[in-house]
């Protein structure tokens, strides 16, 4: 397929709010500005996700405002003993008051009240994700601080229209292989977050979205062989007929991928139908051969909030990826074990 580079810097939306451009880039070289947007106040999305882990548990923290709710997310996965637990205070009408920054590269945001906060901090070189909740589960409260290095290195950005409306867009940079450090104490429970063993991604998106969406995701942040490695694969949402967000990093550099796509295997659904078999064995194919993975689910983060017009059907599978992928240069990475998500979301909001 083909896929449109964005190299020149410039504004993301012309004076009607439409893209200016679409396709993929290597780092957020287009300038976001909420006021731009011509979509209607209560359709804009703004969020930063990381997700933090070591090969056995993972911290998961979100600070969303979808301008007609907000929503803060705590979430605490133990692949060994099989203990998982997320938390997400919600609150009404937010329209941008949080004030998430208009880039990834500058700016810390905040969101909380008296029995939680979420704190990102952007120093430079380092972000610190400080969070702290006192009843996150069965009374028992949760707190961490977390350090994710800030390295020169390349990430995953994409524009993406949506067909059915011109002032929708998403617009989205995935950072991976941060590496990471600290602790998360969680009633009697202490989890270190050690160096050379913990990594960070992060998922900042921007946009207007249409109501009905359901996309793939999927990610991983490691080493091989002492060299950094991930990937982000993904499709599904809005028109991608521009670029994929498929994309592998390998030493600090981008390596752009086609299309990959996810093999989830089905089972009966008692109903005569058919439904996704998340916890058996995935694989992942691409059209070039260039990432080929088999992936043995370990967890799966699952919710679904259904109140009618508000749908979020989400299954997150943290599991281990093996297999390869082919560099630009035709360098072929063999992975082994390699541990990272992937999830299939159906969304109405």
């Amino acid at each position: 397929m083909a896929q449109h580079e964005i190299t020149t810097r410039h504004p993301l939306l012309d004076e009607k709010g439409h893209l200016i451009e679409t396709g993929y880039a290597k780092s957020l070289i287009l300038d976001y500005d909420r006021k731009a947007i011509k979509g209607g106040a209560l359709r804009i999305k703004e969020w930063d996700y990381y997700c933090v882990n070591t090969k056995d548990y993972a911290v998961c923290l979100t600070i969303a405002d979808n301008s007609y709710m907000s929503l803060d997310s705590i979430s605490l996965l133990d692949f060994r003993t099989g203990f998982q637990h997320t938390n997400s205070p919600m609150g009404v009408m937010t329209l941008g008051k949080i004030g998430l920054p208009a880039s990834s590269e500058s700016g810390s945001v905040q969101a909380g009240n008296k029995k939680y906060y979420i704190d990102f901090k952007h120093n430079g070189d380092h972000r610190i994700l400080h969070f702290h909740m006192d009843n996150f589960f069965e009374g028992k409260p949760i707190s961490g601080e977390l350090r994710l290095e800030n390295p020169e290195q390349d990430s995953m950005v994409i524009v993406t229209p949506f067909p059915q409306k011109k002032t929708a867009f998403y617009y989205n940079q995935k950072i991976n292989c941060m590496p990471a450090t600290g602790r998360v104490k969680f009633g009697d429970e202490e989890y270190i977050f050690g160096e050379g063993e913990s990594f960070g991604v992060l998922d900042w998106g921007r946009g207007v979205w249409t109501y009905e969406n359901t996309w793939y995701w999927g990610s991983a942040s490691g080493k091989v062989d002492g060299v950094p490695i991930g990937w982000n694969i993904g499709y599904g949402f809005g028109d991608t007929s521009a670029a994929s967000e498929n994309m592998v990093f390998y030493n600090g550099k981008a390596h752009k991928l086609s299309q990959v796509t996810f093999n989830i295997p089905m089972m009966d659904d008692g109903k005569g139908g058919q439904t996704e078999d998340y916890m058996s064995p995935w694989t992942f194919t691409s059209d070039d051969g260039r990432f080929e993975m088999d992936f043995e689910p370990v967890m799966n983060r699952a919710s679904c909030t259904d109140v009618k017009l508000i749908l979020s059907d989400q299954n997150q599978v943290f599991g281990k990826f093996s297999g390869k992928v082919v560099l630009d240069d035709g360098t072929v990475i063999e992975v082994k074990d390699l541990l990272g998500f992937a999830e299939k979301v159906h969304n109405k909001w």
